[in-house]
């Protein structure tokens, strides 16, 4: 059976967990993988040790939804700003009889953070994601991906243009 891989990946606040999840809804026998939940640990640490052990939890549990017969389509969102994190990531899996869809959801900035400040308001993020968001918006454009603006564009619609991609 052919699956598809759908490696989703865009700057903080602009639409993937819930584009994934919407997607993940609208495929048949589909997973999602938020690559942020493998790394979910307070206080949030960041170098080289977390980042090698953030990679091989993705790639172990993105070879295990790849091998799972019961599954078809399986679902990747993460930040993935720098063309050698997919390329590492695709790198590690066994991605035989499998389609790979490479997605970057973008938006502008004015949309951006509006989003990102509806998330600091109810508490979710705090107000140092702005800056941060922001300044990686422009990396996509570098990377070797689809490009979806979704600044005009809810989770559903955005999900269905990624499904055209794959027909």
């Amino acid at each position: 059976m052919m699956k598809t891989l759908y490696l989703i990946g865009g700057t903080m606040g602009v639409g993937k967990t819930t584009v994934c999840r919407e997607l993940k809804r609208m495929l048949p026998n589909a997973v999602f993988l938020d690559g942020d939940w493998c790394w979910d640990m307070h206080p949030f640490t960041v170098n080289q040790e977390t980042r090698r052990m953030v990679m091989n939890n993705i790639c172990a549990c993105l070879n295990n939804f790849l091998k799972c017969s019961v599954l078809e389509n399986v679902i990747f969102g993460w930040v993935m700003h720098e063309q050698s994190i997919s390329d590492e990531i695709l790198s590690r899996l066994d991605t035989d009889n499998c389609k790979i869809v490479s997605v970057s959801l973008t938006c502008t900035e004015e949309a951006l953070r509006i989003r990102l400040q509806k998330d600091i308001d109810a508490g979710i993020r705090t107000p140092d994601i702005l800056e941060r968001s922001a300044a990686r918006l422009p990396l996509y454009e570098k990377l070797n991906t689809v490009k979806i603006d979704t600044t005009e564009m809810d989770a559903k619609r955005t999900a269905l243009k990624i499904l055209s991609l794959v027909i």
